[in-house]
């Protein structure tokens, strides 16, 4: 069951009591996915007729932070744990979905996961899972191919030009140019397992079939999640200054902006498209109509391709990504996992998944 509340935007314009009444719904939501409409769409477009929520998974530990790549010839999404210590890196957990079993592992090579997304190499046609690595201090951030089936890893590019990177946090793959676009931030020094940072936070473009690579946009405090429109035309990127692990300041960034991509290789006209009002913005991900769906500190937002905030689902703890899959998305909530059923359909799932309808989705 779901339960959906209705927001009054007239109510929350003028009354403080009435917008603490809906944040006093998010620290109850302690063992379910709760929904706040803010927009009808967002009942009918997004939620849908059928929407539901379960908890598929609880674990002793935040085994659900980032990443949610899925890999078709294992029919199993592959998220990243968050760090715990250095005796307790990041680990990657795998969810096989045709059972929902719950395995984990760590691959050779592959220091400390967080964001990631498929990749296929035109160099072999070969389907890998594409991670960020943040690094640590013996080894270098970068971005990792992992081939799961033979748990092998090789580094796709670990620096910029001889510049070392500080901990490269999200990246989304162009199939069409073959290109892949990432961010870099400094999570990996605030939490004391890389060096002092040595370079801006900035969103890189990365050729693997000719090396070259380009910063694109600078100004971040904190350069977080990547995603494109599904015309591939506007690139979302979060700035999560915010939150600097313990140290917050809420008069610094918790905010998404966009950009005009420019012939698919530069990228012009930054401009806000939203500022998040509890806690920060972190994965971000589109769906087939262009809404903006981001993990936030209360669960997850949802935006038109205009900016308007359309609705939330909410829940205790929050949420710092997840995935879509036919018929919905994961939510990755630390040691919870939910799985979402929606009318919402992510950009990628016909992609990555080889497959539009639900039905193929078990129930």
């Amino acid at each position: 069951m779901a339960s959906v509340t209705s927001v009054n935007l007239l109510s929350l314009a003028t009354s403080l009591p009435y917008a603490a009444q809906l944040n006093s719904i998010t620290p109850n939501a302690t063992s379910s996915v709760q929904f706040l409409s803010y927009n009808d769409s967002f009942t009918t477009d997004i939620l849908g007729p059928n929407v539901s929520q379960e908890l598929i998974s609880h674990q002793p530990y935040q085994a659900f932070h980032e990443a949610g790549i899925y890999y078709k010839a294992t029919n199993s999404v592959y998220i990243a744990s968050n760090w715990q210590t250095y005796d307790n890196p990041v680990n990657v957990t795998i969810l096989n979905l045709t059972d929902y079993s719950i395995s984990t592992t760590r691959y050779p090579g592959l220091y400390e996961a967080n964001g990631g997304c498929p990749y296929t190499s035109s160099a072999d046609n070969k389907s890998y899972l594409l991670f960020c690595d943040e690094g640590n201090f013996q080894g270098a951030s970068g971005l990792t191919l992992v081939d799961p089936l033979t748990n092998t890893t090789q580094v796709m590019v670990n620096n910029f030009l001889g510049r070392n990177f500080s901990s490269i946090n999200d990246v989304e793959w162009v199939p069409d140019t073959g290109d892949v676009w990432f961010t870099d931030a400094d999570y990996g020094y605030f939490q004391n397992f890389r060096p002092y940072p040595s370079i801006p936070k900035q969103v890189y473009r990365f050729e693997p079939s000719t090396g070259v690579i380009q910063a694109v946009a600078d100004g971040f405090v904190e350069s977080n999640g990547i995603e494109f429109s599904p015309d591939y035309k506007t690139l979302y990127v979060t700035d999560t200054g915010q939150q600097e692990t313990t140290n917050v300041s809420l008069s610094r960034p918790a905010s998404i902006y966009a950009f005009d991509v420019v012939n698919g290789k530069s990228l012009q006209n930054r401009r806000l498209f939203a500022y998040v009002d509890v806690g920060i913005p972190d994965g971000i991900h589109t769906d087939t109509q262009g809404n903006v769906f981001s993990s936030c500190s209360d669960g997850i937002h949802v935006w038109n391709a205009d900016g308007v905030l359309l609705g939330k689902m909410v829940v205790a703890n929050g949420s710092n990504n997840f995935a879509f899959i036919p018929g919905g998305l994961l939510l990755f909530n630390g040691d919870n996992l939910y799985k979402v059923n929606l009318k919402a359909q992510g950009r990628a799932v016909q992609r990555d998944f080889g497959l539009v309808c639900e039905e193929h989705w078990p129930s």
